[in-house]
């Protein structure tokens, strides 16, 4: 079990929890850039299968076995043909932010179960691994949101800079992508990460979810 334990970003006997996490989180994930491309007329990914909340049509078993590893990941991209929209930057632009802004939203109302469960010391009576469960829900789905909107190939953040900037910006970004993408890599799998993702990440989630508190406890 200890030797296992070493190539684990998780404790072992978190790893069930965290999947069922992941899957929630991928799934919705996906399920929103989808949706708001068919809102915004571009029916690809319902003609693929993947206008559904089916975590088989999204969740790449690599990518998810990957994020238990190493903690990160994926899931399977949704293809979107931005042709199809009548308005091409904007659309773009929500379709690339619903996928985080979903993650921003699960969290939320984890939270606010999780709140729900303390205050009123339902939690106490439940077994051990649901409050884990949703420790994870909130934690995990704050990491995709914000890991989403880094301004880097082939993350959210970069789709929704390239249909903000002009043209020829988007152009001279298409060529460098490849480069900007070994960039990512690097940064993911070298002691780089501690000096750039990962401070960001010790910063703005302490920050969402203390003001996730603060709403909470407001209207509570």
């Amino acid at each position: 079990m200890e030797s296992l334990q070493r190539f684990l970003a998780y404790p072992l006997m978190d790893i069930p929890i965290v999947a069922a996490v992941l899957i929630i989180a991928f799934t919705v994930h996906e399920f929103a850039h989808a949706y708001t491309a068919y809102i915004f007329g571009d029916h690809t990914a319902k003609k693929e299968g993947r206008l559904t909340l089916n975590p088989a049509q999204h969740i790449d078993p690599f990518g998810a076995i990957l994020i238990l590893v190493a903690g990160f990941g994926w899931a399977r991209p949704v293809p979107v043909n931005r042709y199809h929209f009548k308005n091409p930057r904007l659309a773009g632009v929500l379709v690339s932010l619903m996928g985080p802004v979903s993650n921003f939203l699960l969290a939320f109302i984890g939270y606010i179960v999780m709140y729900i469960l303390v205050t009123t010391g339902l939690g106490a009576s439940l077994p051990w691994f649901i409050s884990k469960f949703f420790s994870y829900f909130i934690s995990l789905n704050l990491v995709l949101f914000v890991f989403n909107l880094l301004p880097l190939p082939p993350l959210d953040g970069y789709r929704i800079i390239e249909d903000l900037v002009t043209p020829s910006f988007r152009a001279k970004m298409t060529h460098y992508e490849q480069y900007s993408i070994l960039v990512f890599l690097i940064i993911l799998v070298t002691p780089v990460d501690q000096y750039t993702i990962s401070p960001l990440m010790s910063i703005v989630i302490p920050f969402i979810t203390e003001s996730f508190h603060t709403i909470v406890s407001i209207f509570s």
